[in-house]
């Protein structure tokens, strides 16, 4: 590892280019380059993700970490591992201070791997608008997780707004397996499904993509049947025209497969590592249409996957929204002019 402190961009390029010497075949077949914008407190977190990630898709890691932008002097700390503790992967740990952290691309541009995908993964509660943050702009791919926002089911539906070929968020590979057991269900089905009760939280934000999916898929509206015994989705239960009745209930690392006249099964229903949630996510590099149909559906919102996939950086200062927002509160309601 190497550790430059209070260094600038230039000077991290150059030390990776003489890490990557130094390191000899490691560093070679890079598949695409994964950007992480992480807080320090959950640096380690996706490290270890993106390690495991990285494992199944050999790639140059970028993690960027912004920190007090109100700070007057600008700041650049960077940490350079390739192999070692992150495994058979380069990665670029880096620590903006100042306004500096409102212009990463300026230290990011130049540690992209040339003529591979970028994908950019926020470890955190998403941004408002991806097209805001040049990092969102410059990935082939951009990858939320709507579990982290303060609201979570209120978070996928401004990904709808804010929605571009391209887009995902890891609600959506959390319910990978229920999509797949709920999908082999329908090998066997002949009847129409009129109806279906998604049982959840009312915060769950897979179990309002399940919905989505459900209404995108069988043109339907489920009902979410809302418990707080689970901290998750707990099941789903599907009924057709002809009467019968499928129902899946999750216990644990398993699930409890019922349909009308034949016994009970048994099937796994494991909750994976963050790491493997991100694999998964890294295997595709085009447009996810099926996520688009059902985020749309969940928002109410049509078309999604027929929106142009290229996006515009729209950069707004947040220093001048804060001042502004300091400005109504001192001013009882208004701010001042002058």
């Amino acid at each position: 590892m190497i550790g430059l402190w209070d260094t600038t961009g230039n000077e991290v390029v150059k030390a990776l280019a003489a890490e990557r010497r130094s390191a000899g075949g490691v560093a070679s077949g890079m598949a695409l380059t994964l950007i992480v914008v992480v807080e320090e407190k959950r640096v380690r977190e996706a490290e270890a993700a993106a390690t495991i990630a990285a494992a199944a898709h050999p790639c140059r890691i970028v993690m960027v970490v912004r920190s007090d932008i109100e700070r007057e002097r600008n700041r650049l700390d960077a940490e350079i591992v390739v192999g070692g503790r992150l495994g058979p992967c380069e990665a670029v740990v880096t620590r903006m201070y100042g306004r500096l952290a409102l212009h990463a691309e300026s230290v990011v541009l130049p540690l992209l791997v040339p003529d591979v995908p970028v994908v950019t993964w926020w470890h955190g509660e998403p941004p408002a608008e991806i097209a805001t943050d040049f990092l969102g702009v410059v990935a082939d791919r951009r990858i939320t997780d709507a579990a982290q926002a303060a609201n979570p089911v209120a978070a996928l539906e401004q990904r709808a707004r804010d929605y571009a070929p391209g887009d995902t968020d890891l609600a959506w590979t959390r319910i990978t397996l229920w999509r797949t057991l709920v999908a082999g269900a329908f090998d066997t089905i002949e009847a129409k499904v009129t109806e279906a009760t998604v049982v959840a939280p009312r915060t769950d934000p897979t179990a309002a993509l399940m919905r989505g999916w459900l209404a995108a898929r069988l043109g339907i509206d489920p009902i979410w049947e809302s418990t707080t015994e689970f901290p998750r989705m707990r099941g789903l239960q599907l009924r057709c025209a002809n009467g019968d009745e499928l129902t899946l209930i999750r216990e644990e690392n398993m699930a409890t497969f019922r349909r009308t006249g034949q016994e009970d099964r048994m099937l796994p229903l494991v909750r994976r590592p963050l790491g493997d949630e991100l694999a998964e996510e890294l295997r595709r590099l085009d447009a996810d249409q099926v996520y688009a149909e059902a985020l749309g559906a969940l928002a109410g919102i049509s078309g999604l996957q027929q929106r142009p996939a290229q996006r515009v950086h729209l950069w707004k200062d947040p220093a001048t929204a804060q001042r502004a927002e300091a400005g109504i509160t001192a001013h009882g309601g208004t701010t001042a002019n002058h």
